[in-house]
C-alpha cells in the first residue's frame, strides 16, 4: 500500500535472479491478500521497496507490509491533500523535511525540528500525514532505497512544551518497522535534560551490536557523522536549506502521477503548473556502489529490528494497546536504553580528587565545612516540573505533599483503560556510573499505590528491589509492607502475585527470594528483596561497614541474576534498573546511589566527585540527600570503604566523633 508509483527497478537497476524471484513471490502472496478486499495489484517497483528494505527476505519483508499498511490506516494517513488545510499549513512549517544532501554512504537525510513543533496546535494524525508526505517523495529515488535514511531528530532550543512523547514514538514505530525505507541510523541533537521519553522508545529496536548506530549528540559532533557540506547551517553545516523548494518538488511529482488501484488510500494528486525541481535529492552526487539493491555495503547496516527475540512487533502493538485492563507486555521501557556509557550524567571522571585529595580535602573542610558546603547545594532551586505529580488524581499518590516527582526524569506505567494519569508512579529514573537509568528512586509505596509500584518492577524487568527503611519506625508507618514477610506467604496486588520463596536474615539486612506473577499473562520472575534495618532511627549509621557490605551484595545479587537471564537481556551489561526506595525515596535512597556511583568510579577512576554526584542526582530525583548528616556520611563512608581496601593509611577523623545527628526519612 505504498502511496507512490514505483521507479521501475527492473530499467533502473538490475536485480539478481534471486532478487526477482523474491520479488515475484512476495506480489503473489500480497496480490492474493489484495484480492480479497477488492483492491488492485501490487506494482512490482512498490514490491522491491518493501524488499529492498528487508534485504530481499520475503518473510521480514511482507511483516513489514502488513505492518505498514496497518500504520497507514490505523494514523489516518489515507486520502490526505497536501493543498489543503491543515496538511499544508504542517507542510509550510518545515518542523520535518528532506535535505538535497546524502551522508557519506549515499543514505538521505531526514530532519525533524522539535523546537518548531506545538502539540497543542498540531495533530498527530497530521503531523504523520506530514511526514509520511515527504517520506514517500524521497523514496522514489532508488539511491534512497539503496542506501537508506539518516534521521536527526534536532532538539537544540527545544523546550519541554514542544514535546510530545506520544508522536516521537509514533514516528519512530513508522520508520522502524512500518515503513520500506531502511532506518541507517538516529542522531538525537542537543537532547536536554529532561529529555528522556524517546530513550524508552528506542530501546525496543536498538540491540547490542547495533548501539553504535544511534547516538545523542552536540551540533559540534554531528559533523562526526554527516559531512558538513551536507547538513543545514543551524546545523553547524555550510547548507542553505529551502524547504519551499522542496515542497513545490513533492507537489509536481504526486501530480503527475497517476494513481494506480495499489494507491487508493494515497495522497490526492493535484495538477499544477510545471515547476522546475531545484531540490531532488538525486541532483546530488549519487553515492557510488558496486552492491546490488537493496543490499548494503555491510551486511547489517541498517537499524533493522524484526530478528529480535521477542515478538517486538508484537511487544510495540501491546504497548500501544490501552484498551484493557493492563498492557500484557511491557511498555516501552528505559531501563536501559541501549546508548553507549556517555550517555550517563556520571560519565566524565576528569573532574574531580584523588583519593589521598579527597581525605585531605574532608579533613579540611570538617564537619562545618561539609554541611555548609551541603547547604549551599540545598539552596539552589529543582531543576524541573512537578506537573504530573500536582495533578489532582496524582496527588494521593504521593506519599508527602513536599516531595514530587520530576516530570523529565519520572518513570512512566502503561495506562489503564485510557486514563492519562495512570502512567503515574512517584519514582525517578537515575543515572549510575557509566549507566543511563540505572537506578529507580522512589518512594515507599502506599497502600493504594502498591499495585502500581509492582507494575513498575514488571515493566521495568527490575530483578533487584532495595529498601533502606523499616515498615515502622517510631511508631510511625514508613512503608506499606508490600511483599508477603513469611516464607511461603502469597499477596496479591493489582494484577501481580507476590509469593515469598525463602527469607535469609542477617544482623544488618534481611533478604527476601520472591516469585511475581503476571496474572494476565500467566508469567512469573524472579526478584530478590533487600531490606537494610540497621540505619538507625535517627540520623545515619554510625559504621558505614554494614552499609558498604549491604551495597555489595545488591550488586553481587543483580550480575548473578543478569547473568541467569542470559542472551534474554539486550540492554546495559551491569542489567535493568535497580529499584530504591526509603520512606520519601529521597534521603536513604539519596545516600544509596551517591555511594555506589562513587565506589563504582575510584574502582575504574581512582577519582572521587561526591558534590559533583549529589547534584547529578538531585537533579533527576529531586531533594535527593535529605539531611546534611546523611551528605556527611557519604564522604565519611568512602573514606571508610578505602579503608577497607588497604588503600589509604587511617587518617584522623577525630572532629567528626560523638556529632550529634538529625532525623531522615
Amino acid at each position: 500500500m505504498l502511496l507512490i508509483n514505483s521507479v521501475n527497478w527492473k530499467m533502473a537497476a538490475a536485480l539478481t535472479p534471486e532478487q526477482e524471484q523474491a520479488t515475484k513471490s512476495f506480489i503473489e502472496v500480497v496480490n492474493r491478500l489484495r484480492r480479497r478486499r477488492c483492491a488492485g495489484p501490487v506494482s512490482w517497483g512498490t514490491a522491491v521497496k518493501f524488499l529492498a528494505a528487508r534485504k530481499f527476505d520475503v518473510a521480514r519483508a511482507l511483516a513489514l507490509y502488513e505492518q505498514h499498511e496497518a500504520t497507514r490506516y490505523r494514523e489516518g494517513l489515507v486520502h490526505f491533500d497536501p493543498t489543503q488545510e491543515p496538511l499544508k499549513s504542517e507542510l509550510d512549517t518545515g518542523k520535518f523535511t528532506i535535505l538535497p544532501t546524502r551522508d557519506s554512504t549515499g543514505a538521505a537525510i531526514a530532519v525533524f525540528t522539535a523546537r518548531v513543533h506545538s502539540p497543542q496546535l498540531s495533530s498527530h494524525q497530521t503531523t504523520l500525514q506530514g511526514v509520511v508526505y515527504q517520506l514517500d517523495c524521497a523514496l522514489e529515488s532508488v539511491d534512497t532505497q539503496r542506501s537508506g535514511l539518516v534521521f536527526i531528530y534536532d532538539m537544540s532550543d527545544s523546550k519541554y512544551s514542544n514535546f510530545d512523547y506520544d508522536l516521537s514514538q509514533k514516528i519512530l514505530t513508522l520508520l522502524k518497522g512500518g515503513y520500506p525505507a531502511k532506518l541507517k541510523k538516529v542522531l538525537i541533537v542537543t537532547a536536554p535534560l529532561w529529555f528522556k521519553a524517546p530513550f524508552k522508545i528506542l530501546r525496543l529496536f536498538v540491540r547490542e551490536k547495533l548501539r553504535d548506530r544511534v547516538f545523542t549528540v552536540s551540533i559540534p559532533q554531528l559533523t562526526l557523522h554527516i559531512p558538513r557540506g551536507s547538513l543545514p547551517k543551524r546545523l553547524g553545516g555550510t547548507l542553505e536549506v529551502a524547504h519551499h523548494v522542496w515542497l513545490l518538488h513533492c507537489l509536481k511529482s504526486m501530480a503527475n502521477r497517476m494513481p494506480s488501484d495499489e494507491d487508493h488510500n494515497g495522497v490526492i494528486g493535484q495538477s499544477n503548473n510545471s515547476i522546475d525541481h531545484q531540490h531532488n535529492v538525486d541532483s546530488e552526487p549519487k553515492h557510488k556502489s558496486n552492491h546490488s539493491p537493496g543490499v548494503s555495503e555491510e551486511e547489517d547496516e541498517e537499524l533493522d529490528i524484526t530478528t529480535q527475540t521477542t515478538n517486538s512487533a508484537e511487544i510495540w502493538q501491546r504497548a500501544g494497546n490501552n484498551s484493557g485492563a493492563v498492557s500484557p507486555l511491557p511498555p516501552p521501557s528505559s531501563a536501559s536504553s541501549g546508548f553507549s556509557d556517555d550517555d550517563s550524567l556520571h560519565c566524565d571522571a576528569s573532574q574531580g580528587l584523588t583519593l589521598e585529595q579527597f581525605v585531605e580535602s574532608v579533613q579540611s573542610k570538617g564537619r562545618a565545612g561539609l554541611v555548609a558546603e551541603y547547604a549551599e547545594i540545598k539552596s539552589r532551586q529543582p531543576e524541573g516540573s512537578f506537573n504530573h505529580a500536582r495533578l489532582r488524581p496524582n496527588l494521593p499518590k504521593n506519599r508527602y505533599t513536599d516531595v514530587l516527582c520530576y516530570d523529565h526524569s519520572r518513570v512512566l506505567l502503561s495506562q489503564i483503560d485510557n486514563d492519562p494519569t495512570s502512567d503515574y508512579i512517584n519514582a525517578n529514573f537515575v543515572d549510575g556510573y557509566k549507566q543511563k537509568n540505572a537506578f529507580i528512586s522512589t518512594q515507599g509505596p502506599l497502600p493504594k499505590t502498591t499495585a502500581d509500584f509492582w507494575r513498575m518492577v514488571w515493566e521495568q524487568q527490575t530483578l533487584v528491589v532495595v529498601m533502606t527503611t523499616r515498615v515502622m519506625e517510631r511508631g510511625r508507618t514508613k512503608c506499606a509492607q508490600y511483599w508477603p514477610d513469611q516464607e511461603g506467604g502469597v499477596a496479591m496486588h493489582g494484577f501481580f502475585n507476590v509469593t515469598t520463596q525463602a527469607i535469609e536474615e542477617h544482623p544488618d539486612y534481611i533478604i527476601s527470594s520472591l516469585l511475581l506473577t503476571n496474572t494476565k499473562t500467566e508469567e512469573s520472575r524472579d526478584v530478590n528483596h533487600y531490606q537494610f534495618i540497621s540505619w538507625p532511627d535517627y540520623g545515619v549509621p554510625h559504621s558505614a561497614l554494614a552499609m558498604l557490605d549491604f551495597l555489595q551484595k545488591v550488586r553481587t545479587c543483580q550480575a548473578e541474576m543478569l547473568t541467569a537471564l542470559g542472551d534474554t537481556w539486550a540492554g546495559h551489561p551491569r542489567g535493568p534498573p535497580i529499584v530504591v526506595h526509603c520512606s520519601a525515596g529521597i534521603g536513604r535512597t539519596g545516600t544509596f546511589c551517591t555511594l555506589d556511583i562513587c565506589i563504582s568510579r575510584l574502582e575504574e577512576a581512582g577519582t572521587i566527585d561526591v558534590r559533583g554526584t549529589v547534584e547529578r542526582i538531585r537533579g533527576q530525583r529531586a531533594f535527593s540527600i535529605q539531611m546534611p548528616d546523611q551528605y556527611i556520611f557519604c564522604h565519611l563512608a568512602l573514606i571508610e570503604y578505602a579503608l577497607s581496601k588497604d588503600l589509604i593509611p587511617s587518617p584522623d577523623l577525630a572532629a567528626f566523633e560523638n556529632a550529634p545527628s538529625e532525623d531522615s526519612d
